[in-house]
């Protein structure tokens, strides 16, 4: 599979499934048994673990969008730099709503196997966020 193809998918998954909040969606981009390989604190396993996370997010920051501002590929491994913005709602690791708006950075590196993402690892700024929903 070619690298940009595999760039595709991820850009189509953050579209879709992120951006439009079309949970139903990722089981298109995401094999049913991904591994995350840094999860989330409480994830659980698998696609349904990906999705429980997303719902989450989603919930705390109901119009959370991802920007992508870089990806490399190699293989078929992608880079996808990014930075996602929102305002918080809801409750978000135990911090209550505050209806400030978030900026935050941060990259993902995903292995795209069979035209799905096998696995991922996901590196973004908690602490910012963190931050910025607290102060």
């Amino acid at each position: 599979m070619s690298t940009e193809r595999n760039k595709r998918i991820v850009r189509d998954f953050i579209e879709q499934v992120i951006n439009e909040g079309r949970l139903d969606a990722a089981g298109d981009y995401f094999a049913e048994d991904v591994v995350e390989l840094e999860p989330f604190p409480g994830q659980g396993p698998g696609l349904s673990g990906v999705k429980e996370v997303l719902r989450g997010m989603r919930g705390a920051f109901p119009d959370m969008r991802w920007t992508v501002e870089e990806q490399i590929a190699e293989g078929d491994k992608v880079l996808t730099r990014f930075v996602w913005t929102g305002t918080h709602k809801a409750a978000f690791l135990g911090v209550p709503a505050t209806h400030r708006q978030v900026s935050v950075r941060g990259m993902v590196i995903d292995r795209i196997e069979a035209v799905r993402v096998k696995d991922t690892r996901i590196q973004m700024d908690v602490f910012g966020l963190m931050q910025q929903i607290a102060s």
